[in-house]
């Protein structure tokens, strides 16, 4: 850094060690890219490709040869380009740790606590908290929570990885139970927990030993980066076809580019950039890096504010200010103290790391977190350009002077930025509202500065600055000269809100949707700022001003978040339990190490064929349109690009199908019915390559109207023929015997699977007669088979369909991976080469489908005493384009309707609505938790009518031993009303719900709410799909004693490869290291039914179970003649004899014996119940909620491993969470989906969680209907997450009250900020009524 030197256009930097050298790479290829291709290092995942889910995270190390120190952070591989790497080291998952050399503590921790399921962001977890080890050996649990605000995670519920990493923390041994101060044998505890409780285990050991952390024996520093350091400070210039990239290292250098080339983009992180590039398909031919002139990078502080270097990175500008803060009387740091706080919440840690504050400035998005501040605080900023030297700009009402446009001109550089201290008559806050509080962009934000004149309460300046309310970050200019001389009292908030309310317009349909929500925040946050100015005035001696002191405090600050804790309790294995025999055992999954050291297996990551080539799809960007023409040539133009195919290509059967009928189009031929919808494919030789051809396949469409809502599909008398419905009594009897009758409607969003492992397949041709490998993350490997079979016009025999693991399912790799499958097969086919495709995420979002949202219609009659007596339910589904799945999960929701309430008459009739939207397919819980939220809610609308207690109204309904559901099966061995008992005993619910009352009294602005919910969740496929209720497995022996399993099911991360060895580990008495499961396979195994419906240990257990058996009893004689030996004798001695040493095990489901035409008999094999109890605290200014205490009562039976069952019921709960309280599709009015990824679909993060969580297997509980006494338990603890929203709609009942309004009110699933805003009713939101329903055009809308 310095002066300019001689450019090169070598590469050099150091991976894991190794020291790699490029020649002039190119500047469009990202680390991730060069890990996965180049270097085949696997480990890196790529997710989602915008740096939001931290699956790529890696190591960067940094030589500072001006302070002579290295530097360790951690970013997102996705993004950062390969040239930014020039004297860097990278250390990804594979350099700290292997199964095959040395396990580093990080990885070795998280598999023993059981963070690790289907382990797809594993690596990235791992290191995330890697980094901040190298950077803080001994940090504390809140760092660590803080830590991993950049990664995401869909199957664990969170808990165990951070109660893993707690050994990590200051004061905590690593050596968990073994530490020497115990006095303990050497084990890890993976849970919170130790000890017993009534003979109860509540530990999570794992009998494992555990490597203390050393940080000196970290890898070194390569000695090279830094001898040699002045080589790598040079000027570089890397070109390739249509980019170059630029390297300046000294201020004149970076003048004289921008002169030449004054609209090249300046890029530090790329975090933006390289968004624009690959999502926005923008094109950049000249970039500059300007990461290594030191006039960008310093931080000085001057006599009036902090200077800060354009480039410095905001990881670096937080440390900065941390230090100002620290160091600088308080009245002068307010806006260093305000911008620190929202930085918390920017983007995830990876980004940090690497985004600069001129970076944030330059792209003028209207939604930044930081302009609004800058703007408030009048920011300076100092640019520069070679053609007219250097020049102060002002951040203020001119300097956006339109949609991602400022007043710095094309040709001038940002120098730095200055942020002025405070004075003490000086305050100052941000505020930022958004979906989800960790790494989300704002819905609306604001940047709010107020001067008083000394010793008065009267207002000298004040500088009101707003984002997301127009097309920049603007100022409130005419509110702000209406309060210059006012008195900071209540007069002064009612005269700035009237005045806002004019100043920041906000159109119906306006680009983003949520008006009135929006235009309430710009109140709200005021009123904020009033309160929080007032409250710290107060401190210093100032009068209140008309408030009382509790609304001050309750209306003037966040919600804040104590860090995580919990417990989870089972019972222990019988004291007699031999030690080779597993069930029970809470064991870790059998990939956790190869997951934490990035050596597992997916789709993608398998080595590459010779030959092999890369498919990406062509997809439909209209909803509902006639195909005119479809133009491959500019395409197949394209360096690299081999061929293209479409609905020609295919030698077999065109079409495929969900359940036999072929009702789908492999290729859209002429007619697409959704967006999303595949009409072609291109084959290059490179992925990206491939992905660039096909976006440049041409497509003429001819529009047709599409229908999008199931309100649409209403008027449109839009269904698919099938209407399914159940009855049970008299309706007209009920209501004759009831004392009141509501009617209502409410509704359930949908959810995005966002499995962390895109849809992905793999072909492999043979030369001879037409033979096929087909590798996919298919949870229905039989399916992929026959399809593929049918597509290529081959017999079965021909195909052989792999699944080794899948990242994460849910449900939508059951039947939506068969589309993607087909293509790739046809293209290996037709051009007899293997052929890949891994979708992009937000391809995957657009073109696989979603759960079902519903509308549920009712009628229900009850008593003054709170019985129901008549429940006559209508439900409709948005079921998409294709029927897929729907009539099975409509199937679920109108048997589920009930969920654990007996209801003596009842009808309940589902609907299927025709849709042009991406089809919705299989979810966790299928239509189970859509049916019985709709119950859910009409008996929270019964307790405000009769204004008794939900929870009274639920207990007196509990389904009690032997009674009849509304299809007439018995409901036994459910334990409802124990379960109900202890979770209400465990939760302390009634001195809780006096302590939320109390709290609600006296505080205005954050309520509390507390909810119990029950459910109730049928095992086993349901008719027309019972004969699913079957497995096979193929179990065989060998000489030394080892046992290689086979079985039907596919591992997801839900552990059922683990419970199928240790199922064989009891039935054939040998210890689970002798047992070894590689992959699903439909060579081994002639037809998997689908891993679903919770039924995967169920069915495949039994399998494995009687194919032991078999085996067992063919080893019976000489294990008698040898009583003392082992497997390997027992096993040879056979061998000998010619004894067959491989068994067939079959299992079926037996006594599903249910009529539909006589609504009798056995419908479901058993039930799996739990309980849930949650607390939650509101914000009612802005509709934020926190989750403080979940409680957990579940019947799992006996459990085949209890940490696995744990794992399923946090991991479906938080799920759930994102079902009911966060998540929300958003389709525009045209059918055009508009949440594509993680920017702008938010999933549950690290801070969702409760802050307590406690999860309790209920104790003595037995299922005689499955694999050793054991339940199923993926899907059935998703609904109990309700619990949460039920518990923040009494939080906004209380709310209402003290408005004057009534706790009646509907609140339709998810409960976003949005939301629960706008239900609190106040004063704030009525200055912002909802226009009338088709006066206007929505920007989204409710499916």
């Amino acid at each position: 850094m310095g002066q300019r030197e001689e450019v090169t256009d070598q590469l050099i930097f150091f991976v894991n060690g190794l020291k790699i050298v490029e020649q002039n790479p190119d500047p469009r290829a990202t680390l991730l890219q060069y890990l996965r291709n180049t270097l085949r290092l696997t480990g890196s995942k790529l997710g989602c490709g915008e740096g939001g889910c931290g699956a790529c995270t890696v190591m960067v190390s940094r030589y500072n040869s001006q302070t002579d120190t290295v530097s360790h952070y951690s970013v997102n591989a996705c993004l950062a380009p390969i040239c930014s790497l020039h004297g860097l080291a990278v250390t990804t998952v594979e350099g700290i740790g292997s199964t095959k050399t040395r396990l580093h503590p990080v990885q070795e921790r998280l598999a023993n606590a059981h963070g690790s399921q289907c382990g797809f962001c594993t690596p990235g977890i791992v290191m995330s908290m890697y980094t901040l080890l190298r950077n803080n050996p001994q940090p504390t649990q809140q760092q660590i929570e803080d830590n991993f605000d950049g990664n995401l995670c869909r199957c664990t519920g969170y808990r165990p990885i951070l109660q893993g990493f707690e050994s990590f923390t200051k004061g905590v041994c690593g050596m968990g139970k073994a530490c020497c101060m115990n006095g303990n044998g050497p084990t890890l505890n993976g849970a919170h927990s130790n000890g017993s409780n009534n003979g109860v285990s509540t530990s999570l050991a794992n009998g494992v030993n555990t490597m203390p952390y050393d940080p000196s024996q970290e890898p070194i520093f390569p000695p090279e980066l830094k001898t040699r350091f002045r080589t790598f400070e040079t000027s570089l210039c890397y070109k390739t076809d249509g980019m170059t990239w630029y390297r300046p290292v000294c201020l004149e250098e970076v003048y004289d580019l921008k002169a030449k080339f004054p609209h090249a983009k300046m890029v530090i992180g790329n975090t933006e950039v390289g968004i624009e590039i690959k999502f926005k398909k923008m094109d950049y031919p000249v970039l500059i890096a300007a990461t290594h002139v030191q006039e960008l990078m310093d931080i000085r502080a001057s006599d009036t504010g902090l200077i800060v270097g354009a480039s410095v990175t905001l990881s670096s500008l937080q440390t900065a200010l941390t230090t100002a803060v620290g160091e600088t009387p308080e009245p002068e740091t307010r806006v260093f103290a305000s911008i620190l706080e929202m930085l918390r919440w920017f983007a995830g840690h990876q980004i940090r790391n690497v985004a600069s504050i001129g970076g944030n400035i330059m792209t003028a998005s209207p939604i930044s977190d930081l302009n609004p501040l800058f703007v408030a605080a009048g920011a300076q900023l100092t640019v520069g350009s070679k053609a007219k030297g250097t020049r102060v700009v002002k951040m203020d009402k001119d300097f956006f002077t339109g949609y991602r446009k400022t007043a710095i001109s094309a040709d001038e550089v940002l120098i730095s930025v200055h942020l002025p201290y405070t004075s003490k008559n000086e305050y100052f806050s941000g505020f930022k509202q958004a979906h989800r509080k960790d790494d989300d962009i704002s819905i609306v934000n604001a940047g709010m500065r107020v001067e008083f004149l000394d010793g008065t309460n009267v207002v000298r300046e004040i500088t009101l600055a707003y984002g997301g309310m127009a097309q920049t970050t603007v100022l409130a200019s005419r509110t702000m000269e209406a309060l210059v001389g006012c008195v900071w009292n209540d007069d002064l908030v009612d005269k700035a809100c009237r005045t806002l309310e004019t100043d920041l317009p906000l159109e119906p349909g306006s680009p983003g949707g949520m008006v009135e929500y929006r235009r309430t925040l710009t109140t709200s946050f005021f009123f904020r700022f009033y309160l929080s100015v007032t409250n710290r005035r107060i401190d210093q001696g100032h009068h209140a001003n008309n408030k009382v002191i509790s609304e001050i405090v309750s209306g003037s600050g966040d919600i804040s978040r104590a860090v995580s804790e919990g417990i989870q309790v089972f019972e222990p294995v019988p004291s007699g339990q031999s030690l080779d025999d597993a069930v029970g055992r809470p064991i870790v999954h059998v990939s956790a190490l190869q997951q934490t050291t990035g050596e597992a297996v997916y789709v993608d990551d398998l080595p590459k064929h010779e030959n092999e080539l890369y498919l990406s799809m062509v997809i439909s960007t209209k909803p509902h349109a006639r195909l005119v023409t479809v133009d491959p040539s500019e395409a197949l133009s394209l360096p690299g690009v081999v061929d293209y195919i479409d609905h020609r290509d295919i030698p077999g059967n065109k079409r495929w199908g969900a359940t036999g009928s072929f009702e789908e189009e492999i290729f859209a031929e002429n007619e697409v019915l959704c967006q999303g919808q595949i009409i072609g494919a291109v084959v290059a030789n490179t992925q990206e390559r491939a992905r660039y051809a096909a976006d440049r396949v041409k497509i003429v469409y001819e529009e047709f109207k599409p229908i999008i809502t199931i309100k649409e599909a209403e008027t449109a008398n839009s269904f698919f023929d099938k209407v399914i419905s159940l009855s049970r009594g008299d309706l007209d009897v009920g209501f004759s015997q009831s004392d009141h009758v509501l009617e209502g409607e409410i509704e359930i969003g949908s959810q995005v699977h966002f499995y962390l492992e895109t849809q992905t397949a793999a072909a492999i041709p043979s030369r001879e007669e037409g033979f096929m490998e087909v590798y996919s993350n298919s949870q229905f490997p039989s399916h992929v088979q026959h399809a593929v079979a049918q597509t290529l016009g081959v017999r079965a025999n021909r195909v052989i369909s792999r699944v080794k693991r899948i990242g994460g399912g849910f449900g939508g790799k059951q039947s939506r991976t068969v589309p993607i499958a087909l293509p790739v097969a046809v293209a290996a086919h037709k051009l007899g080469r293997p052929v890949r495709c891994m979708l992009d995420r937000d391809e995957d979002m657009v073109i696989t489908g979603s759960r079902h949202a519903f509308i549920g219609r009712y009628k229900v009659g009850f008593t003054s005493s709170g019985r129901i007596m008549a429940y006559d339910v209508k439900l409709f589904s948005n079921s998409g384009s294709t029927i897929d799945l729907s009539a099975e999960v409509m199937t679920k929701a109108v048997s589920g309707i009930d969920n654990t309430y007996f209801i003596p008459h009842i009808t309940v009739v589902g609907r299927m609505c025709k849709t042009n939207i991406p089809s919705a397919t299989a979810f966790r819980g299928f239509g189970a938790p859509q049916g019985m939220f709709v119950t859910e809610s009409v008996i929270d609308k019964m307790a405000d009518f009769l204004k008794m207690p939900g929870e009274v109204i639920r207990s007196q309904h509990l389904y009690k031993e032997g009674e009849l559901t509304h299809y007439n099966q018995a409901v036994n061995d459910a334990n409802l009303p124990r379960l109900w008992s202890e979770c209400v005993s465990q939760s302390c619910f009634a001195q809780r719900r006096k302590e939320v009352d109390k709290f609600n009294s006296e505080s205005r602005w954050k309520k509390r709410g507390l909810c119990v919910i029950p459910t109730k969740f049928g095992l086993s496929y349901e008719a027309p799909s019972k004969f699913l209720n079957q497995a096979c497995a193929l179990v065989t022996l060998y000489l030394d004693g080892s046992v290689l399993v086979s079985h039907c099911g596919a591992e997801m991360g839900q552990g059922l490869h683990t419970k199928m060895i240790q199922v064989t580990s009891r039935a054939l008495g040998v210890p689970v290291s002798d047992v070894f499961i590689n992959d699903t396979s439909t060579d081994k195994i002639p037809f998997t039914s689908p891993t679903a419906a919770s039924s995967g240990s169920d069915l495949n257990g039994g399998a494995v179970q009687n194919a032991c058996e078999i085996l067992r009893g063919r080893l019976e004689p000489y294990i008698k003649a040898n009583p003392k030996g082992n497997l390997s004798d027992w096993v040879n001695s056979a061998y000998a004899d010619r004894v067959p040493l491989t068994a067939s095990g079959s299992f079926f489901t037996k006594g599903l014996d249910y009529d539909e035409k006589l609504n009798k008999g056995t419908f479901f094999n058993y039930f799996t119940c739990g309980v849930a109890c949650s607390e939650v605290e509101i914000d009612c200014l802005t509709g934020d909620h926190q989750v403080l205490r979940t409680d957990i009562v579940m019947d799992v039976g006996r459990s085949l491993n209890p940490s696995i069952d744990i794992g399923q019921i946090e991991g479906a709960f938080m799920q759930g969470y994102g079902l009911f309280c966060l998540e929300q599709q958003k389709i525009s009015p045209a059918g055009i989906v508009l949440t594509r990824g993680p920017g702008t679909y938010k999933i549950p993060g690290f801070k969702n969680i409760p802050v307590k969580l406690n999860v309790t297997l209920l104790k003595d509980s037995a299922n005689k209907r499955a694999v050793y006494s054991s339940k199923g338990v993926g899907e059935p603890p998703l609904f109990l997450a309700s619990s949460v929203f039920f518990a923040v709609k009494d939080a906004i009942k209380s709310a209402r009250e003290d408005a004057g309004e009534s706790r009646e009110f509907r609140l339709d699933s998810p409960a976003t900020p949005e939301r629960i805003r706008m239900a609190c009713q106040d004063q704030f939101t009525r200055q912002f009524p909802e226009p009338m329903e088709g006066t206007y055009t929505p920007w989204f809308v409710d499916l």
